[in-house]
């Protein structure tokens, strides 16, 4: 090929200088020739390229057959290369076939010998974890039922000293308790007794009430004859001021223990008794007189709320007084019209800080605040049932956490046996499937652990 094209590109040099020459002499001859001798000089350069041509188809032809020729050469050795190498790759692919057979065969015969040999060390392995872990748990519950045996006594001691203890001192209280209660009910049904009785003469109780000065007398002596039912004459006092520095006095005052070192605190209590209003009402409400009974019970609320703005600006000072007064209205006729009015009384509780009550009321309530007295008193006094409910609580505080560290080691104790049978199991289930090697390869590989677990 190489010598082919340089053949046809010397071929094709000297037409091209051929041609440069021709048309160099045309150029130096006259006109007149150059057209006569141009025409030659095409002609013969047709004839030079058909020569140039023919002569080039043929030098290609025999190139393509050369071409053609080495080809089939070639396809007729690649063929038999073909050939051979099949033939050696199909020799050889039998050659690897036989040679996988026979290292799958030993290759099973030796994992099954070693599988045969770790089977047999496992089971041993395993019979003696197990006969281990069964002496240890055989041990530990021993220790755990001796223990529990023993801390079962010790709570069951305890227990029976501070029932005797509580029992001894709760029934010496409640009987104390129950009893002052029952007495203070019988005082104030005796005192409901001597108040039916008083409501039996309404015409003494009329001209009683026929003054200011004597309706104030009535009220108060009822309050003071409630306030001597229900406390001790320490727990309360008359004409009492409230405020430091003023000079206005109420009419009673329930004293409250202070802290540790200060004065008492004073619960103001005030009676009013607004008669003429009261009377008004009543009257309108025998006539039937709708607007009369409105106005009548109009002009009680706002003697009621003027009574009890009095007392607030009177007698209310906290800390020296509590938060709060009570206006006391001596019948329960008139505590039940005001109750009636909508609003009154939270009114005067949310706005005047003042609370009113009937005589049932403010007895009831100072039953509670007796109450409340003696249960401060037996508080004061249980200090000692206190200190022997601490001191064991702490004893049994103490023996809570020494009970929550045996337990936790006995938890861990467990905790490790039955990992220890869950990592067997596991592993019994890994090598289920493992062939057994050589018993002098197992002895090699293993020998050295089983005979440490031997001298376990």
């Amino acid at each position: 090929m190489l010598e082919s094209s340089t053949l046809l590109i010397l071929i094709l040099l000297a037409v091209l200088v051929a041609i440069a020459l021709l048309v160099v002499l045309l150029l130096r001859r006259p006109d007149a020739m150059l057209e006569a001798h141009r025409s030659k000089l095409e002609q013969a350069l047709r004839d030079e390229q058909r020569e140039g041509r023919g002569e080039l188809r043929q030098h290609l032809d025999s190139i393509s057959a050369q071409q053609e020729a080495r080809i089939e050469g070639f396809s007729g050795k690649l063929g038999d290369l073909t050939s051979r190498t099949d033939q050696r790759l199909e020799s050889l692919r039998a050659a690897l076939i036989e040679d996988a057979r026979v290292a799958r065969v030993e290759a099973a015969e030796v994992q099954q010998r070693s599988s045969d040999a770790i089977g047999q060390k496992l089971s041993e392995l395993t019979q003696r974890n197990e006969q281990r872990i069964g002496e240890m748990r055989t041990t530990l519950e021993q220790q755990l039922q001796k223990l529990q045996a023993d801390n079962a006594a010790k709570l069951e001691q305890m227990r029976a000293t501070v029932d005797e203890k509580l029992h001894a001192t709760l029934e010496t209280r409640l009987t104390e308790s129950f009893g002052n209660v029952t007495t203070m009910l019988a005082k104030v049904h005796q005192g409901l007794g001597d108040m039916t009785k008083l409501a039996a003469d309404v015409g003494g109780l009329q001209r009683v009430l026929t003054n200011v000065k004597s309706r104030g007398v009535f009220g108060e002596v009822q309050l003071a004859g409630l306030l001597e039912q229900v406390f001790a004459p320490d727990q309360y006092a008359a004409n009492v001021c409230t405020v430091p520095g003023s000079a206005a006095s109420v009419e009673f005052a329930v004293r409250f223990p202070g802290s540790t070192g200060e004065a008492p605190v004073w619960l103001p209590i005030d009676a009013k008794f607004p008669r003429e209003d009261y009377e008004r009402l009543l009257d309108a409400q025998e006539r039937g007189e709708v607007d009369a009974a409105r106005a009548a019970s109009d002009a009680l609320e706002r003697a009621v709320k003027k009574e009890a703005l009095r007392i607030r600006d009177k007698y209310v000072c906290p800390p020296h007084t509590t938060e709060f007064a009570i206006l006391f209205l001596p019948t329960e006729g008139l505590y039940a019209e005001v109750l009636r009015r909508p609003g009154l009384v939270e009114g005067l509780q949310r706005d005047c800080r003042i609370a009113v009550a009937g005589p049932t009321t403010l007895l009831a309530l100072m039953t509670s605040f007796q109450m409340g007295f003696r249960t401060l008193a037996i508080q004061e006094r249980s200090s000692e049932v206190w200190r022997t409910l601490g001191a064991v609580k702490t004893e049994f505080g103490k023996f809570g956490s020494v009970l929550d560290g045996v337990k936790k080691k006995l938890d861990e104790a467990s905790k490790k046996i039955d990992e220890t049978g869950v990592r067997t199991r596991v592993l019994t289930r890994r090598l289920r499937d493992v062939e057994e090697l050589p018993a002098d390869q197992t002895q090699r590989l293993l020998g050295a652990t089983l005979e440490g677990l031997d001298e376990d």
